[in-house]
């Protein structure tokens, strides 16, 4: 009878339960109340619901300055205080050797080779 259940269920009542009764009780009449394992379950929900409640207000805060951001250049573009292109096409930049960009030497041009020259009937018309 290691654990506290172990001796409850087998009579037994310990020490310092036994001197809280009152003297002249009978003691086949006494009952003891066990308290209740504690549940993790509420603690655990309210920990999740935490962290999604801050996710959630952290993705309203994003979106609410990309629209406060979107408008601000907008009306600043629309005033003509502010203009604002996005350029997308890219050009191909020539890197030397050493990877940084010429700027003072004209490009290096390449031995031209000899093209096949096509028929006429595969250009179009």
């Amino acid at each position: 009878m290691q654990l506290p259940e172990d001796q409850f269920r087998a009579g037994h009542i310990p020490a310092d339960l036994y001197r809280q009764i009152p003297p002249g009780a009978d003691l086949r009449k006494v009952v003891i109340v066990q308290e209740a394992p504690r549940s993790y379950k509420g603690p655990i929900v309210l920990t999740l619901l935490i962290i999604a409640g801050s996710i959630a207000v952290l993705l309203v805060l994003a979106f609410v300055a990309q629209v406060v951001a979107g408008a601000a250049v907008s009306v600043l573009s629309a005033t003509g205080g502010l203009s604002y292109t996005i350029n997308r096409a890219r050009k191909a930049r020539e890197l030397s050797r050493a990877g940084t960009r010429r700027r003072s030497r004209t490009p290096r041009k390449h031995p031209t080779r000899a093209r096949p020259v096509r028929p006429k009937k595969r250009y179009r018309k």
